[in-house]
């Protein structure tokens, strides 16, 4: 597992796939995908990395859908649970995904390429350095089949950057699989296998969960073979502040999930698939804890029918800038309560400020659903189409007033502002969002900290070589200085293939760092 010394949190989660995702928030998430890695030979574990509207239209990967599913008897399971738990096992299948990276053997300490040392040295001190090594990397991980025809569902992380992804079926059969598209702003990926006739899950519908239904998770912890456990929803539309995905809205279990279980199986009492395990908190000690995360399935298949019928995932656009309201802030703007999103930023002529919402306000409701975090109005609002017409209620000065917004769609540069990778290749790999005051809280930082937070990085990029990693703050980008996505976009938007230096803060220290362009 690669380790963070960014992490004061106690708890950690962990996703199940290579590559470490140390946790943003202050307890320390890891993403269930903690997957086995086996690098150079070695046996390591590493800790890696709602619902939406389904498509009106009919798909191209036919699904089954338990639309109208019957109550059911908890004396009917007297004996045990085995007539939910059998028939599912067979559609739950292992993933071993191979990647090459680069390992660079640099002096811990000392940052070659920074242009302090360059300045006293010149490029002494690059002899000391031996070209990159590139390794093959393991990952294991667990995935769904959705489909006869060989369609599954599993997490991004569970396959991102592979060069090989194998699928191994509870028979013992082996395919090589073709990775469809992925989703990294939800963790999903979608692959295909050539074969027909395979056992296929039956989708369940997860905006009807509540806090204390019976679920079981099913995957390939560890790589020992499909496992069952069982527990009940502990929550539902949890939000971890962005430590894991860009798009949060989790089902929270108590059922155990441990390393490789990231991409399995979610089901209810009915024996239908209701989410992807994602990840767990394991505090520290990289096993289970009772605390559990799973993608809602009606958001994942949403994700998996834009994949498969677009190539790409089309989500609607607002226009604004967010951040959260406490007790403290709803008093000044007039409120009784905290909760709604207070709206920091519109982009002029965005579908916000089209429709008349300016700086200040506080979203309180969309379409009738409340929004109590700047998290829920963003999930939201990417969950509809371009053109679909939002209805908000909006608090200005006190007085509350209902707005109609006409969304458009999100476009590729929004969405790199929101998380996705830069253009510029010194920077490929690398993922920001804005500092917001509960991810400044988390890391320790004052809620006035200007910069954007890096949530991910591509272990094997130039990026990650040169010592950055999730949790770091990046507050210039070639001096100029960093306030939020926006100007960090700009800042790299004439980088292209050049060098960048950096100014990024750390632990409440600050240092240049340069990264080149590979």
């Amino acid at each position: 597992m690669r380790s963070s010394n960014l992490d004061p949190q106690p708890w950690h989660l962990v996703p199940v796939k290579p590559g470490s995702k140390p946790c943003l928030g202050r307890f320390g998430i890891t993403i269930i995908s903690i997957l086995t890695a086996i690098v150079v030979g070695i046996f390591i574990v590493v800790i890696v990395p709602q619902s939406g509207n389904t498509s009106t239209m009919a798909s191209k990967v036919p699904l089954k859908i338990d639309k109208d599913p019957a109550p059911v008897n908890l004396a009917e399971f007297k004996n045990g649970y085995a007539s939910v738990v059998d028939p599912a096992l067979p559609a739950v299948v292992n993933i071993s995904s191979t990647k090459m990276v680069k390992q660079r053997n640099n002096i811990p300490g000392f940052a070659f390429n920074d242009p302090f040392f360059r300045q006293f040295f010149g490029d002494q001190f690059d002899r000391q350095q031996s070209a990159p090594q590139t390794e093959r990397e393991y990952s294991l991980g667990s995935g769904v089949i959705l489909n006869p025809d060989g369609y599954i569902l599993t997490n991004n992380h569970v396959v991102t950057g592979a060069s090989d992804i194998e699928v191994f079926t509870q028979n013992k059969k082996k395919y090589r699989a073709k990775l469809i598209g992925t989703d990294p702003h939800t963790d999903i990926a979608v692959l295909k296998i050539e074969a027909t006739n395979l056992p296929s899950l039956t989708l369940g519908d997860s905006s009807r969960l509540k806090v204390g239904d019976v679920v079981f998770a099913i995957g390939d912890p560890f790589s020992i073979g499909e496992t069952a456990t069982m527990g009940i929803v502990s929550a539902t539309g949890r939000d971890l502040g962005g430590a894991i995905e860009h798009y949060e809205d989790f089902i929270q279990t108590d059922a155990a999930i441990n390393p490789g279980n990231s991409g399995g199986a979610l089901l209810d009492l009915h024996g239908d698939l209701v989410g992807i395990n994602t990840a767990i908190v394991t505090g520290g000690s990289g096993g289970n804890q009772g605390v559990g995360f799973a993608i809602p399935i009606n958001m994942a298949r949403n994700i998996m029918e834009q994949i498969v019928d677009h190539g790409k995932v089309i989500r609607g656009h607002l226009g604004v800038a967010v951040q959260s309201v406490d007790a403290d802030m709803a008093k000044a703007f007039g409120l009784s309560q905290g909760g709604g999103a207070l709206v920091a930023e519109v982009t002029p002529g965005s579908p916000a400020a089209k429709a008349g919402i300016e700086r200040g306000d506080i979203i309180l409701d969309l379409n009738g659903q409340p929004i109590s975090a700047p998290e829920d109005l963003s999930v939201h609002i990417a969950e509809l189409a371009p053109g679909t017409v939002a209805h908000l209620k909006v608090s200005r000065d006190g007085q509350t007033r209902d707005v109609e917004a006409t969304l458009n769609e999100l476009s590729e540069t929004a969405q790199a502002s929101t998380g996705t990778e830069n253009v510029t290749k010194a920077l490929q790999g690398v993922q920001v969002q804005n500092l917001t005051p509960s991810i400044a809280r988390d890391l320790g930082v004052s809620a006035g900290t200007p910069g954007v937070v890096i949530t991910s990085v591509d272990p094997s990029s130039a990026a990650a070589a040169a010592g950055l990693d999730r949790g770091d703050i990046i507050q210039e980008v070639n001096r100029n200085p960093i306030r939020n996505v926006a100007d960090y976009d700009r800042a790299l938007s004439g980088v292209h293939n050049q060098s960048v230096l950096l100014l990024v803060s750390r632990d409440s220290t600050t240092r240049y760092v340069v990264i080149q362009a590979e």
